[in-house]
């Protein structure tokens, strides 16, 4: 990990756990993807969740220790395993998740600890499979009740197949200053809390008015992204990739939102360089590539642009 107290601290609250693709598997769990990537774009990624005291939690700890991350807010479980996801692909743009339950991360525990951290973060993402159980559900929001007054608290909905519940979501959404979510997605809220998901502009609108919520980045995949910020819109075009999978690619594109946000870029910029670096991660295998020259490169194309 490094130390310098400059960078700034980026915490990636919720599940880690095993991408597993047939006989493969790799690291993955999107706040802990969030973390990883935040830390290759020069900032201090931090992963708080839990794992297993098991074999496969010790390769997790083992692995964030290799990438340089800090492993001390990383609890481990006496009595639940580490998570794992079940990934396949009938389309390569397309992974189906298999999520398995009653696992070490849906019983995260708010401690002492985790407030001091939290208070010192300038930014931590969430999002909403962390908060299928209870437990874990109240620990994350402890943790964001505990952030300072200027901590960048971005929510990436980044919904999963039956563990959503619009209480939840709610809650979420009025803890947060940013939310990432996908066109998806879009749809799926808009049913759940009444929103008019066929005009985006307005969707954006409703989420800020009535959720408090400062900015909302919708996500198109090869088609770029739409940015609703400071009573103004960024349509940004995406950028043709030849996909090898698209596993955290969309973790990356928080990451680097978050991270050159934090720089002071404006909206428009930032969210260029997020799309070029989710299409970077999307046309590499796995969640976690390891990309931190090519991300240093491609911010200093951007920001010179």
């Amino acid at each position: 990990m490094n130390n310098s107290a400059s960078l700034p601290l980026v915490i990636g609250l919720g599940e880690l756990l095993w991408d597993c693709f047939g006989d493969d598997r790799r690291p993955g769990g999107a706040p802990a993807n969030v973390a990883f990537q935040a830390n290759q774009l020069g900032c201090q990624g931090t992963v708080v969740t839990r794992v297993g005291q098991d074999d496969l939690g010790r390769e997790l700890l083992d692995f964030l220790k290799q990438q340089q991350l800090a492993t001390d807010y990383v609890q481990v479980d006496e009595n639940y395993p580490t998570g794992t996801v079940t990934v396949e692909f009938s389309d390569a743009n397309d992974p189906q998740y298999t999520i398995h339950e009653q696992v070490a991360w849906d019983h995260l525990e708010f401690n002492d600890p985790l407030a001091t951290l939290m208070g010192e973060a300038q930014a931590v993402c969430f999002g909403t499979l962390a908060q299928r159980e209870a437990a874990s559900r109240e620990a994350i929001h402890q943790c964001l009740a505990a952030t300072g007054e200027d901590c960048l608290v971005v929510y990436d909905i980044n919904l999963r197949q039956k563990y959503y519940d619009p209480d939840w979501i709610e809650r979420s959404l009025k803890a947060a200053r940013v939310v990432k979510l996908n066109q998806d997605e879009v749809q799926v809220l808009s049913e759940l809390l009444n929103l008019d998901g066929g005009d985006l502009p307005q969707f954006a609108k409703q989420l800020q008015t009535d959720y408090g919520v400062e900015a909302v980045c919708i996500t198109r995949g090869s088609g770029g992204c739409l940015i609703y910020a400071e009573s103004q819109s960024y349509d940004i075009p995406g950028t043709p990739v030849e996909v090898a999978d698209a596993v955290g690619a969309g973790d990356a594109f928080t990451a680097a939102l978050i991270s050159r946000r934090l720089l002071g870029w404006p909206w428009d910029r930032a969210a260029l360089f997020a799309n070029r670096v989710g299409g970077l991660v999307a046309s590499k295998s796995g969640a976690m590539p390891v990309l931190r020259d090519e991300f240093e490169q491609l911010s200093q194309e951007i920001k010179n642009s």
